[in-house]
């Protein structure tokens, strides 16, 4: 072979290969553009960023500074406020189809026994049962976050943390003691004898330490009123879930019947 023929050659192969290295950066590009849109469509719709700008209007918040916590039916971020002070926005999935296996804790409340159809709706009125749960418990006295507004979607409340924006720490993830067991236990005495309402989903992960050391319940959409048809039912696990967590930790805990009266104010 000639040596312009192994110039060419080489042309030919250099092309190739700026071809191949710009499409594959493109198609990169495109996976990452097509994450982060599927991220944005699925929290900042439309609809929710009109929500948000309210907000922003209104002087709640002054802007949302970083995402910190997911589950399957929202996402929460650390905002701040025109102050400068913290505070956390829970934003509930329009897109999720979770709050339609919910409707067990919405069913049978007299506080929204009106829901139109529709998911969008349907989330709207959980969001709101969150924020006059954790109201509720609040005035009554349980160590909640303060909740602060609510419009549609999305929840406004107290953060959780210090100044820095640094997180309080799950149960799950937290050394505990016998005085968190106690803890929680008054907590859930306050909550039911006081607030009247059952937490229907307490579990190691929706029970927090703040950087404190003290003990704070988060997650209120699925509570419901003492006066709730499965108030009783959802009692009993919420204590057998406490119980589980602490036994496994090797700590001593009440049996369930006598957590249920002490719960409930009657022992």
């Amino acid at each position: 072979m000639a040596d312009r023929d192994y110039e060419e050659r080489d042309k030919v192969i250099i092309q190739a290969d700026k071809r191949y290295s710009k499409k594959e950066r493109e198609n990169r590009l495109l996976v990452k553009r097509s994450e982060d849109y599927q991220v944005v469509d699925e929290v900042f719709d439309m609809p929710t960023l009109m929500v948000i700008t309210k907000m922003i209007n209104d002087g709640i918040i002054k802007s949302i500074k970083s995402h910190f916590a997911s589950g399957k039916e929202a996402k929460v971020y650390v905002a701040e406020t025109p102050d400068g002070s913290l505070i956390a926005v829970k934003i509930y999935l329009t897109v999720s189809s979770e709050f339609k296996k919910r409707m067990q804790y919405i069913a049978g409340d007299p506080r929204f026994s009106k829901i139109k159809k529709g998911t969008r709706n349907l989330v709207a009125v959980w969001a709101k049962k969150e924020f006059k749960n954790l109201q509720t418990a609040h005035e009554a006295g349980v160590r909640v976050p303060a909740p602060i507004a609510v419009e549609k979607n999305v929840l406004v409340m107290q953060f959780i943390g210090d100044t820095s924006g640094q997180l309080a720490i799950p149960l799950a993830e937290s050394q505990v003691t016998s005085a968190d067991y106690d803890e929680i236990v008054k907590q859930m005495g306050i909550l039911y004898q006081k607030a009247r309402l059952v937490h229907a989903d307490l579990s190691e992960y929706n029970v927090f330490k703040d950087t404190e050391g003290k003990i704070m319940l988060l997650d209120f959409g699925s509570a419901v009123e003492i006066s709730h048809p499965n108030s009783e039912q959802f009692l009993i696990r919420d204590i057998q879930n406490l119980n589980r967590f602490f036994i496994k930790r090797g700590l001593d805990v009440l049996d369930t019947a006598r957590l249920i009266e002490k719960t409930k104010g009657s022992a």
